[in-house]
């Protein structure tokens, strides 16, 4: 017996209430305005709605975005690729497995604002007004790294034995067996790890971005509205990030259900569900 489970949607929707009653309560009852200064560390979801959509701040928010989503992109592709190389190499090399895993843990366990202040240092920051900072490019390629190589290598060893031993026996080789198992069954893990690593490559970006070195993007407009002491601005500009960053993790989980249908129990056309 089955135990009924909320929909998603519905979920999603409760969630953001409770969230959005919560913040209300913490804005209203602990972090109170302070006596004499018009500063309060946490506004009011009516501040920040009124920052956004009465006061038209959100009008600019393409301009804001455009070079941290660029960066987040480029070093998306980058690290992600990189990443599948790696694997891949595991794959025709299996004793190169240990080294090759050794290496993606090191790309996670580096500190990486320390990291990002060196890169600051020998690669910059943007070459133009308004193009993404090279370091934002590499701390957003850097953070991939890990969940793709361990997702990837995962993948690729999950391939059921028995049907690598039926392709071996009708004359199939190494890379039949790739394209015919192996990709197949590590394509899971592999999107999985993809997806994971969106939000992560947009986190990466906005790190880069605010190590400075470059006049526009996510990160220098939130230094910029620190230094104002607008809390409304800042609570806006993290809120916004979370959109995205929850939209674009939304819509690859959409992707995912339509290359691997079998994972979430759907068969071909005018099949059943399982």
């Amino acid at each position: 017996m089955t135990k009924a489970r909320i929909p998603g949607p519905l979920a999603a929707t409760l969630g953001g209430v409770a969230l959005i009653l919560a913040w209300w309560l913490f804005s209203l009852l602990v972090f109170q305005q302070q006596e004499g200064t018009t500063f309060t560390p946490v506004p009011s979801p009516y501040a920040v709605f009124d920052w956004l959509f009465v006061q038209g701040n959100i009008a600019g928010a393409w301009s804001v975005f455009q070079p941290t989503i660029t960066a987040a992109a480029i070093g998306y592709l980058w690290g992600n690729g990189i990443a599948l190389v790696l694997a891949t190499f595991v794959l025709v090399f299996p004793r190169t497995e240990t080294v090759i895993t050794q290496i993606a843990v090191v790309t996670y366990c580096l500190p990486i604002v320390a990291v990002g202040g060196i890169s600051v240092v020998v690669l910059g920051g943007a070459k133009n007004p308004g193009d993404p900072s090279a370091t934002a490019i590499f701390l957003a390629a850097l953070v991939c790294v890990f969940t793709t190589v361990v997702g990837a290598i995962l993948g690729f060893t999950s391939a059921d034995k028995a049907s690598l031993d039926v392709v071996r026996v009708y004359g199939g080789g190494a890379w039949t067996q790739l394209r015919k198992v192996r990709l197949i069954a590590a394509l899971p893990a592999i999107l999985n790890a993809l997806q994971i690593a969106v939000p992560t490559a947009f986190l990466g970006a906005v790190l880069g971005e605010y190590l400075g070195s470059i006049t526009a993007g996510v990160g220098p407009t939130l230094i910029r509205l620190q230094g104002q002491l607008d809390s409304a601005g800042v609570w806006s500009v993290f809120l916004l990030c979370a959109v995205f960053a929850l939209a674009a993790y939304g819509l690859f989980g959409l992707v995912i259900k339509l290359v691997t249908p079998w994972v979430a129990g759907v068969s071909g056309v005018g099949g059943k569900a399982s």
